[in-house]
């Protein structure tokens, strides 16, 4: 992976992804795309990863698009529009999508500048923690442009489809405190990223198939009728009852010990 866009340190079960560009305000060019890709994979690759952190190092979460850096023709926007095979072939969607279909929970902590693509990266995490006076924006409308980094499938499960529709269609400038009122994020911070390693190291504690299968639950329901989620919830549950992990998780309730769990392969 490229580091001088990324860094990816895992702790105790806790995958940390940095966006590693201070000097840029991370701002996203080729590399960074590629760089972020390449960490979704390589987390959704370890076992032993029980939840992630999404943040950005300096002064912002992420400034946007990086227009200086040649995004155009068939290198750039355009050249990534069927880079992958897949269920979501265009590999600049994927970005940004991976984190929704990560198995394990996706905490990105927001500060400084969340604008245009990098809103919609955080969008697909599981939840959001932001600092006060973060600066967040759809944007793409001021470059004639829509959101086409999967926003279609995050932004109206969050807010109300007029909600959704205004931010676009104005791409103005909002602030953490009325991120939260919208219901764009999920609760504000003094310190963002302690917040959020905080609450991962909370979920990393509780049994990892349980964890995992209560994100699928949720993810899904948006998309399948009730018939087919209420089965699908009785099939996660038959699973998990009398499980390893389950009955360790009953055991530590029970003792008050810290509980002892096998990470999913």
């Amino acid at each position: 992976m490229d580091e001088e866009r990324v860094r990816l340190q895992v702790s105790g079960h806790v995958a940390t992804v940095t966006l590693a560009r201070p000097e840029k305000h991370n701002a996203l060019d080729l590399r960074m795309f590629s760089a972020i890709l390449e960490a979704a994979e390589q987390v959704g690759a370890e076992s032993g990863v029980r939840a992630v952190v999404l943040h950005g190092e300096g002064p912002s979460f992420c400034s946007g698009l990086d227009v200086s850096s040649g995004l155009s023709g068939d290198e750039g926007l355009d050249g990534g529009q069927d880079a992958l095979a897949g269920p979501v072939p265009n590999r600049f969607q994927r970005v940004a999508y991976d984190w929704v279909t990560l198995p394990v929970p996706v905490i990105a902590a927001v500060h400084g500048n969340c604008l245009g693509g990098v809103f919609q990266i955080a969008l697909g995490a599981d939840i959001r923690i932001a600092s006060p006076d973060a600066r967040l924006s759809v944007m793409e409308v001021k470059w004639g442009l829509i959101p086409d980094m999967s926003l279609t499938q995050t932004l109206p499960r969050l807010v109300g489809i007029d909600v959704a529709k205004e931010l676009t269609f104005t791409g103005r400038m909002f602030d953490g405190e009325e991120a939260l009122r919208l219901g764009v994020v999920t609760r504000l911070a003094a310190d963002p990223l302690e917040e959020a390693q905080a609450l991962a190291a909370e979920i990393a504690g509780r049994s990892p198939d349980a964890v995992r299968g209560a994100k699928r639950l949720l993810n899904e329901a948006w998309a399948r009728p009730p018939e087919e989620m209420l089965a699908l919830e009785a099939e996660i549950q038959k699973r998990l009852i009398g499980s390893p992990n389950q009955m360790a998780a009953v055991v530590a309730g029970m003792s008050g010990q810290p509980p002892q769990f096998a990470d999913p392969s």
